[in-house]
């Protein structure tokens, strides 16, 4: 089954609902940036890449709103709307990379002599489908070169969900994971189930069977046990944010993940396309870290396990130091131990 995360559909983005998966299988339609901008904040959509491409979206989908509006108040109104999109999640550096991207394409048209906003709504809708296809492109890059880190037969660990519902197509974790097995190598998958939200429960196990990638569903509790026990070959994660330094945010979880497999030694790495890579802040102690709501914690759907009145915390990301990553997969190569020298050539290459 091939998933497409979003899709364009005449006038309106759709986009899977990742909230009632895999019990249920919906697309949502979504015509303006305050209402992607919902879909975003409440997770319909999630995954730092398919964020971006959501946000690009829905600053074309604004732009076509308003393009029966003066020149002047056509940007002001839009300018509303990239603040709306900026306000949805704090944490997958994706947004705002795609949101920058889409606002100087709109301030260079806004400047031409000629532009008006049609021309300007159509340009910034033709930049949104490139940036739709540009991820997927990305993402099999990754998935060749990761797929060569990885033995026939490998066992390989992930966290959270970092399949092709977390981007355009394909994946970056997972698109790894279907890059092995394009290059015909037997590999299996351990999934987390990533609490409290359960992305690794309800969407890795449910894209895997769908690709009939063998797969096994452990509670993050388990994969210390199933390390020890030799049952793990490597791990393989996604990523919201990479700082400068190689310090790596990612779905919360993943830090203790990185320390079991490096007492363990098990290679730990990070599936990263360049533009989750922010090399504006110095370390992981600068990205923003999201707090959802208590509710996540507290049960799941109508079921609610919690102890009335109890606090609650839910921060829904943490910080992997660089020090515990083997390397960083992108789609350019691979970074081993990534640090800011290293990333900073990355970045240098034109190739």
């Amino acid at each position: 089954m091939k998933v497409e995360t979003l899709r364009w559909a005449s006038d309106r983005l759709e986009m899977i609902d990742q909230r009632v998966l895999p019990a249920e299988f919906r697309y949502l339609s979504y015509d303006s940036a305050a209402s992607v901008a919902r879909g975003i904040r409440d997770m319909v959509v999630r995954g730092a890449p398919a964020i971006g491409v959501a946000a690009a979206y829905g600053v074309a989908l604004e732009a076509l709103r308003l393009q029966g509006l003066s020149a002047g108040r056509f940007r002001e109104e839009l300018d509303a709307g990239f603040s709306l999109l900026a306000e949805s999640r704090p944490t997958a550096i994706n947004l705002f990379w795609a949101l920058d991207r889409m606002r100087r394409l709109r301030d260079a048209a806004c400047d031409a002599d000629s532009a008006a906003p049609p021309g300007i709504a159509r340009r910034l809708l033709e930049e949104a489908h490139a940036m739709h296809a540009e991820d997927i492109a990305i993402n099999r890059a990754m998935g060749v070169f990761g797929a060569e880190l990885l033995k026939d037969g490998a066992r390989v660990l992930t966290h959270c969900n970092a399949g092709a519902l977390a981007t355009a197509g394909h994946g970056t974790a997972l698109g790894v994971f279907r890059s092995a097995v394009e290059a015909g190598k037997r590999i299996s998958v351990i999934a987390d189930e990533t609490r409290p939200f359960l992305q690794g429960a309800r969407l890795t196990a449910w894209e895997m069977v769908q690709e009939k990638i063998p797969v096994t569903l452990i509670t993050d509790n388990m994969a210390g046990h199933m390390m020890s026990a030799g049952e793990i070959d490597a791990v393989v994660v996604g990523t919201d944010r990479v700082a400068s330094n190689g310090d790596v945010a990612n779905k919360i979880g993943t830090y203790m993940v990185a320390v079991l497999a490096s007492r363990h030694g098990i290679p730990f790495y990070v599936a990263c396309p360049l533009s989750t890579i922010d090399m504006t802040i110095a370390g992981g102690k600068d990205i923003p870290i999201e707090e959802r709501p208590a509710c996540e914690v507290k049960g799941f759907r109508d079921t609610i396990w919690a102890a009335e009145g109890v606090a609650i915390r839910n921060p829904a990301f943490d910080v992997t130091p660089a020090e515990l990553v083997t390397g960083l997969i992108t789609e350019k190569g691979v970074v081993f131990a990534p640090d800011r020298e290293k990333l900073q050539a990355l970045f240098r290459r034109d190739d």
